[in-house]
């Protein structure tokens, strides 16, 4: 600890101490002794957390660490991250602690305990800090502390001066650990390798307009997702290159929102007109680790959460055509829907925008890896990149090499399943039974689309429909359902297409009233639904409106008191501070006698099942 480098230290684990995740991983802090000393200023990395759960790094256990960073955190004080490690003994072989060994002390730590308590518990002088980002230097392993690496670096860091307009003077001695991070540090500087770097982003709301952009960085301990806007925006994007190392300091730290990132960090920093980036061209550091994955098989993704952003490999099967779009705030947009597969033999959808899109080229089914991309449980499931993601076309890594043999060799004549397009709980077999049967009481108890949209399945019969404004005329381009105004000369205007057409489609959106045994449950029918309800389409149902009105009431008095099986999807809804349940069918079928007769007595099985134990 007094900074000398020492090959695969062999030590005994006195402890640990778990340190909770805010938002990401938990964290251990490790209580170690060579059997004289013992020190508390580590920190087990997160990838080795199972080996905490599995209990193989029980108290008392010895064991060889294998790779560790040492780095300084104040003038004579280091934080250690440990990042590989072997088990020597383990803590039934060992028994007990060896040795009877003292806490380790800095200079700082003994002069401060020999001072009075009124000097030990203040900043140095010159320097005041606040008491929650300054704790006594005396603090015990078990106390409250969030981690080792929360404590003030030193007064007198040394930094770089690589000519570039960012203000360091001398090359940083005191690096810190990525993973060692924390909001309550406000002096430090990283080291980390730039893997991502996302394009230029424009915002406009009522608070004003702007840009940004993001980055991630990483070093051996870990990595960190940073931000910066309007003008640090303008001021580092070109500055930084992918693949780069750059020392970072005097930039903030925050909680991360794991809803916009992937990054494996607990926080995650943005830019300010302080911060000091600058390229880091020293040969003699220590080889700096580049882009990782933690790729998820295409099979796996309906057990994450929608909206989670994640990391997939697969083989590009098909490409579509380039597409064009305007959002809601008339911007047009380009996307692009590829087709990957992997070796679980599943299929999904893959969107690119803007320049991806436009420049993607699928020919002779390359390798894809996506870094970042965001998982929808729109239509089952499918992927969305996003403009921080990273897309690498055959990327020289062993999966992407893997893959390729694998498709070469099976791929190419294999049969794929693909994540069913009804959103029945994102299941990948198309020909799978029903699942989550569900009564309308149970619905409304179980108070389902809290946080996220629920899938349920039930038996229900429709005892009423509103026929009012239940069709409306859309735009007739395939690509657009939105409502058209009768331009009163016999064209129709579409305001999301800028156009006029000389006609339209029919489009339904139908309120149901369902019923089942239990209860009643109000839900809406789009178009495939309704028209299944109805038993006709919607242009011949449209038609019937304008012509046969009787015919038309009829309709919809022929489906009445019909039961259906109904796939649905449940989503708490807020509009003006009123929160309710909204229910979409996905899908109307047939009762199916037999199968449901099954479904009956298996029931009925369980239940005489619960009642004789």
């Amino acid at each position: 600890m007094a900074g000398e480098l020492i090959d695969k230290p062999v030590l005994q684990i006195l402890g640990q101490k778990k340190i909770a995740g805010t938002q990401g991983p938990d964290r251990y802090r490790m209580l170690l002794s060579d059997g004289k000393y013992s020190h508390s200023s580590a920190m087990l990395a997160t990838q080795l957390n199972d080996k905490i759960t599995s209990g193989e790094l029980e108290t008392n256990t010895v064991v060889q660490l294998d790779k560790y960073i040492c780095n300084p955190i104040q003038a004579d004080r280091r934080v250690m991250i440990i990042l590989e490690v072997t088990v020597v003994g383990t803590a039934a072989e060992v028994g007990s602690k060896i040795g009877n060994p003292t806490p380790l002390r800095s200079a700082t730590e003994k002069t401060a305990a020999q001072e009075p308590a009124s000097v030990t518990s203040s900043s140095s002088a010159g320097d005041p800090q606040p008491a929650a980002s300054n704790p006594p230097a005396t603090k015990s392993f078990y106390s409250s502390a969030d981690s080792a690496a929360a404590a003030q670096p030193s007064n007198n860091m040394r930094v770089y001066n690589g000519g570039a307009p960012t203000g360091f003077v001398d090359a940083p001695t005191n690096i810190h650990p990525i993973a060692s991070l924390t909001p309550y540090q406000n002096r430090w500087t990283i080291r980390g390798r730039c893997t991502q770097k996302s394009a230029i982003r424009t915002w406009s709301n009522s608070r004003g307009e702007g840009k940004l952009f993001s980055l991630v960085l990483i070093d051996e301990s870990g990595e960190i997702r940073a931000t910066a806007f309007t003008q640090e925006c303008d001021k580092f994007y070109n500055l930084i290159e992918v693949n780069k190392v750059y020392y970072v300091r005097k930039a903030t730290l925050k909680t991360a929102d794991k809803r916009y990132t992937s990054v494996n960090n607990d926080y995650e920093m943005t830019f300010t007109a302080e911060t000091e980036v600058n390229l880091c061209e020293d040969d003699d550091l220590p080889k700096m680790p580049t882009l990782t994955f933690n790729f998820l098989p295409i099979n796996q993704l309906e057990s994450h959460p929608p909206n989670s952003t994640i990391d997939v490999i697969g083989i590009v099967k098909s490409v579509d055509d380039l597409r064009s779009l305007t959002s809601k705030a008339g911007k047009e947009l380009k996307k692009r829907d590829i087709t990957i597969v992997d070796e679980s033999q599943v299929q999904i959808r893959l969107t690119l925008w803007g320049v991806d899109a436009e420049t993607f080229d699928g020919t002779g089914f390359p390798v894809v890896a996506v870094k970042g991309c965001r998982l929808s449980d729109w239509s089952g499931r499918s992927l969305s990149a996003l403009s921080s993601s990273q897309i690498i076309m055959n990327p020289d890594i062993p999966e992407a090499h893997q893959l390729r043999g694998w498709f070469d060799s099976v791929g190419t004549s294999a049969s794929y399943s693909e994540y069913r397009r009804d959103g029945d709980q994102g299941t990948a077999n198309s020909n799978s039974g029903n699942t989550n049967w569900k009564t309308f009481a149970e619905v409304k108890a179980q108070n389902l689309g809290q946080e996220k949209a629920d899938y349920f399945t039930s038996k229900g019969t429709i005892v009423f429909m509103k026929k009012e404004n239940c069709m409306y005329m859309a735009c007739p381009s395939a690509e657009c359902n939105k409502k058209v105004v009768d331009s009163g000369n016999g064209s129709y205007r579409c305001e999301k297409c800028q156009r006029d057409y000389p006609n339209y489609k029919w489009r339904m959106i139908l309120s149901v009233n369902l019923a089942d045994f239990s209860d009643n449950h109000w839900v809406t029918c789009f178009q495939e639904t309704a028209e299944q309800i109805l038993g006709k389409k919607a242009d011949e149902i449209g038609q019937l409106k304008e012509t046969d009105e009787p015919a038309f009431d009829h309709l919809f008095t022929e489906a009445n008191f019909k039961s259906f099986v109904f796939r649905m999807r449940a989503k708490m809804e807020t509009f003006n501070d009123d929160h309710r349940l909204k229910t979409i069918c996905l899908q109307a079928l047939p009762v199916g006698c037999k199968e449901y007769n099954q479904k009956l007595i298996s029931e009925i099985e369980n239940m005489l099942g619960v009642a004789a134990v």
